[in-house]
């Protein structure tokens, strides 16, 4: 037996049990890492239902406390896992919740009525009513897909929300375009589908994504490499479906086009380094929403929640504690 270090963390393994599935079975290495670090935090997997649709999340803590709970919302072709180096530094008694979205991992594959942006939030609206999430007001976090879909629900469900935080959101008309969205327009004049780079099926490609999403790029071995690729292409057909809703005319701009129906508290937070969608975003969302906190975060890209996971959790959390304040003073003023 060895000790093998992640994280800061350590896990038993067999030396010769580890090198194989390093070498041979990464994409299993991969998920059984996300298994330890959910373990670690706390983070427990659960399944709920909506008639015969099933749900899939992890959670961790009770509802109850000053602090509203928080549900997280992934973005586009990730899974609840993506939360996991944010959840690390968020406060051991915070109730999080954090689901698959429509189609992804455990979550239920339907089709693509279920994936455009209003499709989405209505399943999430189901998942909230599912698992009694509903019964006081809670903290809804999207990235990127998630924070369209967050801004949505905010616009559809505001009784059910203290708050939203919004990360590097989609969904909105940018001032400035990224070189990723002006390659959607092309690719969407001329139908090749087979060249979406969020969607990656080599080594290299997929490390073009890692540089699209990220201002510093993880650098990962070849074989870590293969194994996120394992478990990503037989999921791409599925991909490519959800993309071409959520890029399609009726899913495009939903954030945009809701935001005179939020009336929730908004949080904002963006890379100022993002490729993908442009920080012009963020001067959108503070021009219709003139009360929401933005938050631009240096040296870092698309991916907050993996580059910059300590500062976000301090910022969710100092938006919180702001909010617990806020309405302290307004009970002891009525």
């Amino acid at each position: 037996m060895e000790l093998i270090l992640l994280s800061g963390g350590v896990l038993f393994v067999p030396v010769f049990a580890f090198i194989t599935a390093f070498l041979f079975w990464p994409g299993g290495l991969l998920k059984a890492y996300n298994w330890y670090w959910r373990c670690r935090l706390g983070l427990a997997v659960h399944h709920s239902h909506s008639g015969s649709y099933r749900f899939c999340y992890s959670s961790r803590g009770t509802p109850g406390g000053a602090k509203p709970s928080l549900l997280l919302l992934h973005g586009f072709s990730a899974t609840k896992d993506m939360w996991l180096p944010v959840i690390r530094h968020l406060p051991s008694n915070q109730h999080v919740v954090c689901v698959d979205m429509p189609g992804h991992e455990g979550t239920s594959r339907t089709g693509p009525e279920d994936y455009s942006i209003q499709g989405q939030v209505g399943r999430v609206h189901q998942f909230v009513q599912s698992i009694g999430l509903d019964k006081r007001p809670f903290h809804l976090i999207g990235t990127s897909m998630g924070g369209n879909v967050a801004g949505v629900y905010a616009a559809r469900y505001p009784a059910h929300l203290s708050g939203v935080t919004l990360i590097c959101p989609a969904g909105l008309v940018y001032p400035t375009e990224t070189k990723f969205i002006s390659r959607l327009r092309e690719l969407e004049k001329s139908q090749q589908e087979e060249s979406i780079p969020l969607i990656p099926t080599t080594p290299q490609e997929l490390k073009d994504m890692l540089n699209l999403c990220c201002y510093t790029p993880p650098k990962l071995p070849r074989p870590i490499m293969r194994g996120f690729l394992d478990n990503r292409i037989p999921n791409n057909g599925f991909y490519k479906e959800v993309f071409m809703e959520i890029v399609g005319e009726k899913s495009r701009h939903s954030l945009q086009e809701n935001l005179h129906l939020i009336t929730a508290p908004v949080q904002v937070i963006w890379g100022k380094e993002d490729q993908v969608v442009d920080v012009s975003g963020a001067s959108v969302l503070q021009t219709a929403l003139p009360d929401c906190q933005v938050e631009v975060l240096d040296n870092c890209g698309h991916s907050v929640a993996l580059e910059q996971p300590r500062k976000a959790a301090k910022l969710i959390t100092d938006f919180l504690s702001a909010r617990e304040v806020h309405s302290e003073n307004a009970k002891k003023l009525s």
